[in-house]
């Protein structure tokens, strides 16, 4: 019943009783959020987006039944800024967020290692709309007391901290890798393979929280070093010569199984109709210590090539996003955030800040245009812009490269000595970005930086293995 026939019933205690259950039934119909964020996933790796290799039904069903944007973007290359800026809505360089968590350098206050505490993350904003927000898995936004999920708006945690996990085991007392399981809401069980044990997690959370509206953060770490699957599922591709190749598979193929037991918990929960699912991964696959594939993208995790930055990216909502819809304008992961907190009944303020946009208009055909024309990025020795189809790539060391990714997907074919004023323009626009930014609040070692430099120099492999 809308408010205008409302307005027009004669009778207070009726009107008021009418617009009452009005309000119920409207908060009864806030979408629940599903974010699953694979860590380290190859572009060319997924059924859907080309592999020839790995068999990925249930990611692949997952994209037929939605939306896909094939030019979707996450705002940094490497894990802990990327989730950085997924879960707040905000370039993460644009509070100081721009490097990865390692350990802290000299000079720089260890309190700050981490998600900055200025910041409000998606769960905050739905916490306040009455949200039960849990996070299962990978954290990576802070190891201290005040950077813990479960005071950046969670209510649930079933994970870990760090940046990444053994598979199969964990110690009461260990450190890194080995690290304990942390639960809040009941005696963790000794992991068995931890991409399934998240799957479980997952699954009975979804199951516990049918009647609320929630949102779940199934952050996963496959297929993440250190490269281990099961027997069973290296036996699936044993055919594959290169051993990390195989693991990578194997690995790949139990991430797409528990996505697909996600995706039965919300049918069976009866919750497809009111739940928005999105898969992503935090960036581009690290070929060189996975054996990850991001064709037809060059580059890979570390750089900002289309390999290191542009993920598979999906949105579906069953009766509300057309299936089989295919989206070729540039979206970025910041969008996430503020179309969660506007679909739950958010109003965004100019103080939020948010770099993102809510998509779900534009996927519907309610806005005309796109829904960004341009974007920057920022990482340790590099910064880009892109706008339109030019995309301007800013090194230490040589001239700027400048891509046309109309023509060019692969980019193979520097464009910026035969356009010169294009060049100096785009270069200007990142520059002026870049001294607007704050200074960042914590530094990764500076080995890394050399071996990003590096990564730009590689060959990648652009095409789908034979």
């Amino acid at each position: 019943m809308d408010f205008k026939t409302l307005v027009g019933l004669s009778g207070l205690s009726c009107c008021c009783f009418l617009h009452s259950a009005a309000q119920e039934n409207t908060l009864m119909q806030r979408p629940n959020f599903i974010l699953i964020v694979a860590d380290d996933l190859g572009y060319g790796d997924l059924g859907f987006t080309g592999s020839t290799q790995i068999k990925t039904p249930n990611i692949d069903r997952l994209a037929a039944n939605g939306a896909v944007f094939s030019q979707g973007y996450v705002s940094a290359p490497v894990c802990s800024p990327s989730r950085a800026g997924i879960l707040t809505g905000r370039n993460q360089v644009s509070f100081g967020h721009d490097n990865n968590i390692g350990g802290s350098q000299p000079g720089f206050d260890e309190a700050f290692l981490g998600l900055p505490l200025s910041e409000k993350t998606i769960a905050d904003r739905l916490h306040t709309l009455g949200y039960v927000n849990g996070l299962v898995g990978k954290w990576h936004l802070g190891d201290q007391p005040h950077f813990h999920p479960l005071k950046r708006g969670f209510d649930e945690f079933w994970g870990y901290t760090g940046g990444g996990h053994d598979y199969f085991a964990s110690e009461p007392d260990g450190r890194g890798y080995k690290s304990p399981i942390e639960c809040n809401y009941k005696e963790p069980s000794a992991i068995t393979y931890i991409t399934d044990d998240k799957g479980t997690e997952c699954v009975d959370f979804i199951g516990r929280h049918k009647d609320d509206p929630f949102f779940l953060f199934a952050s996963f770490n496959a297929p993440h070093t250190p490269m281990q699957a099961t027997k069973a599922d290296l036996e699936l591709y044993q055919h594959i010569e290169n051993k990390k190749r195989r693991t990578y598979c194997a690995m790949v193929h139990r991430l797409d199984v528990n996505v697909g037991r996600i995706m039965d918990a919300v049918e069976a929960n009866g919750l497809a109709d009111n739940t928005l699912i999105v898969f992503i991964s935090d960036n581009g696959g690290p070929t060189n210590s996975n054996a990850s594939i991001n064709a037809p993208f060059n580059g890979q995790k570390g750089i900002l090539l289309e390999g290191g930055i542009r993920t598979p990216f999906i949105m579906n909502w069953k009766n509300t996003i057309p299936e089989g819809t295919v989206s070729a304008d540039p979206v970025i992961s910041l969008d996430l955030a503020p179309t969660f907190f506007e679909l739950a009944g958010g109003k965004t303020k100019e103080e939020d800040q948010f770099d993102g946009v809510n998509l779900l208009p534009y996927i519907k055909g309610e806005i005309d245009g796109k829904p960004h024309d341009s974007f920057n990025w920022r990482f340790t020795i590099s910064a880009v812009i892109r706008e339109g189809d030019w995309k301007l790539i800013r090194l230490p060391d040589r001239f700027p490269v400048l891509y046309n990714l109309k023509e060019d997907l692969s980019e193979q074919h520097d464009l910026a000595p035969e356009n010169i004023e294009k060049t100096k323009a785009l270069l200007k626009k990142l520059g002026a970005w870049d001294l607007a930014q704050p200074h960042p609040v914590f530094l990764e070692g500076a080995e890394w930086r050399a071996n990003q430099l590096n990564l730009y120099d590689r060959t990648y492999q652009l095409s789908q293995p034979e």
